[in-house]
Order: C-alpha cells, then structure tokens, then sequence
C-alpha cells in the first residue's frame, strides 16, 4: 500500500478513516465482534465503544495492512476466518513458559533480534527449550519505548495436568539472573524449588498474553496490538504483548498462564471474558468449542483436541475439572482418555484430515493443504 502523502498526521487520519469505514460497515452488518462473525451469534453483540487515540501503528505500510486493527482481505487470518477451521490440537506444546519482559522493536527471532543481549537471550531460550518448556519476550502494550529498567519475569508451569499449574512473577534488574534458575524443578514443576531459585518471586494472577509481533506475521500486528491494548485496559498487569504463539492464521491468538491454555480469533469482548473467567480457573462458555479454543499446552496435539472437545461436548467450563492423557497411536489417528475430576471418562478417537482447501499459513507465504484435528467419542464410563 503506498502511504498518503503528508507524513504521519496524514497517514494517522487515513488510518482512522479506514477506521471508521470499517465500524461503519460492521454495524451495517449487526457484527461487532470476531466472535460474532465467526459464529453467527450477532444477536449477543453490543454497541461498540469507541477507541482511545492510539499512536502511529508499527505496521501501518505493510502490504498487507488496510488500516491500524483492519488486516486485508487476503491476509491469512481472515482467510483462515472465513473457512471456520477448527482451531483444535494446535497449542504450541510446552510443559512450561520463561518470559521476559522485554521492551523496544523485535525481530522474527526475539529472543536474538531484540534489545535483549543476543548470546543471553539465545542462551535462556536453549534452555527453556532442552528442558521441554517455551521462552518468550514480553512488553507492555502502547508505544514501545527501550529502556533499561527492572524487568518482569514470568515463569509458568503448565503440567500435564492442569490442577498441577502454576505462575511466578519476579522484577529483575539483570536478565542473566535467570541463568540460575532451577531447571529441572521447573521440568518437573517442582513450585518451592523454582521460586526459591528466583529471588524475589511471588505467585502471580492468571495472565493473557496476546501476539503481536508482525516480523513474524503482519496479522499479529495488525489485530493483535489493539487486543493486547484493550486487555491492558481492562486488567493492567495482567495482559501483554507476546513475542510468539505461533498459529498466525488464527490471529489474534493468544496463551493464557499459567494453564498455557491457547486460543484463536479472539476480539475485545473475548478477552474480558477470558480475564474474569480466569480469575477464579475457569474459562468462559463462549470461547468452548473449535473456532477458539485451540488446546493447553502441556499435552500434545491429539491429546489437546481430545481434552477440548470433551469440555465442548460437556460445557465444562473449570480448568482443572478435564485433562486428556497421552495419546495412543492407532492405524487411523490416536486413542486419547479424557478424565474429569468427578471420575467420568471418554475414549476418544482423534484423526487429523484434509480440509479439502488450500490456504497459506502464514501472510506471504505459498498455501497449502490444510488439515484438522477431528474428535469423536467412541466410549464414556460414567
């Protein structure tokens, strides 16, 4: 897109007036809410509010951008958004998370394309990686000034099990420190052992933490920052911009801790779903089900579509109420056992299949064929 002559005041007026046709053309619609669109619920819908003045968007020149929180109308998300693809089974797998706060521009690879010292940052991340977990940067939403203040620090076990989670936060004044973190405590998800090896540490609230960094995906930007923006405001502290949650065609994506619950094609409502829900470990009905709910972390991707389409099918809306054990591998997909807390359990059957379309994965890059994770309940013990 070539940018309007005039300089910034002119491309901030462009960008609010693509705005502003954008809302104009939702409401006409009585849609005002990705949930909405994507489920065919616009009954729910309420009045939009309108958006603080936001400074001059990051990713405002992409190509494929039409204005600030509009991606175009071939971006992969939106794409991905009108197809209705089920979201299941495609959590990044990670038995726990090491975060860092970490302010100014970011590369594709954060953890070495940031203001973060390279080799340290490349370092944490092997790390966190050899030990089965994530490592991820952080920042506030808004404008993204570096500075060399104290930084947060999460750290977040996930577990196979969702009533084993847990969230530590800490202020550091040096990354490095987490150099000394316990690491196989934390693999094992050992709490007292892992906060006892990062001074300062205290148990954190759950935390939603939204992608948004459009060096790996412009749709990240693009519908992620407004997200994370509007989250912030709604429970400061308890939501930030995340480097990666891979999933680009499902943006706005994003991983609530300490579950490492993952979800797709959120919007504003959905997230003060999310932050209330959460508060007392639950997730909101609106978000069960394929379209949004993308699975948790700590078990693998047969297992995690196994596990949400359990709670869909139930309404199960309590965190540590279900968790799905290993997947087995059988000729045509995997046997999962899905168990809730009260004793019930569920055989279920999880194949992955063609969709019969072709989409690209990511903005830019060449489609292919698109698989998803089916699940069926083949047996229930009650």
């Amino acid at each position: 897109m070539t940018p309007p002559p005039g300089g910034k005041a002119a491309r901030r007026a462009a960008a609010a007036a693509a705005a502003a046709t954008a809302a104009a053309s939702a409401a006409s619609a009585k849609v005002t809410s990705v949930v909405d669109a994507i489920s065919g619920s616009p009954e729910h819908a309420e009045p939009e509010h309108a958006e603080p003045e936001h400074a001059e968007p990051e990713h405002a020149e992409h190509p494929a951008t039409t204005g600030y929180g509009t991606p175009a109308s071939d971006a992969c998300s939106v794409l991905w958004d009108h197809d209705g693809t089920s979201a299941y089974g495609t959590a990044a797998t990670a038995r726990f998370f090491v975060i860092v706060e970490q302010p100014g521009p970011w590369g594709r690879d954060a953890a070495r394309e940031s203001h973060l010292d390279r080799e340290l940052g490349a370092e944490l991340e092997g790390r966190t990686s050899r030990a089965g977990g994530r490592f991820m940067l952080i920042r506030r939403p808004g404008g993204h000034p570096a500075n060399d203040g104290p930084r947060h620090v999460f750290v977040a076990h996930a577990g196979a099990r969702p009533e084993d989670a847990w969230l530590l936060v800490a202020e550091v004044d040096h990354v490095g420190d987490l150099l000394g973190l316990d690491w196989g405590a934390l693999a094992r998800g050992s709490r007292a052992l892992v906060q006892a090896s990062l001074l300062g540490s205290r148990p954190a609230e759950p935390t939603l933490l939204v992608c948004t960094n459009g060096r790996r995906d412009v749709c990240c930007a693009v519908r992620g920052r407004p997200l994370a923006a509007h989250a912030a405001r709604v429970a400061p502290g308890r939501a930030w911009e995340v480097s990666h949650t891979g999933g680009h065609r499902f943006a706005p994506t994003a991983v609530l801790l300490p579950w490492g619950q993952t979800f797709a094609r959120l919007d504003e409502r959905a997230s003060e779903w999310l932050l209330g829900a959460s508060e007392s470990g639950h997730l909101p009905a609106e978000l069960l089900g394929p379209l949004h709910d993308r699975g948790r972390s700590g078990v693998a991707g047969p297992s995690q579509c196994a596990e949400s389409h359990v709670r869909s099918e139930t309404g199960e809306t309590r965190l540590a109420a279900l968790w799905a054990d290993a997947p087995e591998a059988v000729d045509d997909g995997w046997d999962v056992t899905v168990t809730h807390a009260d004793g019930r359990r569920w055989h279920v059957r999880v194949t992955r299949e063609p969709a019969g379309r072709t989409r690209p994965e990511s903005c830019g890059k060449k489609a292919v064929e698109v698989h998803e994770h089916r699940a069926t309940i083949v047996e229930a013990w009650f």
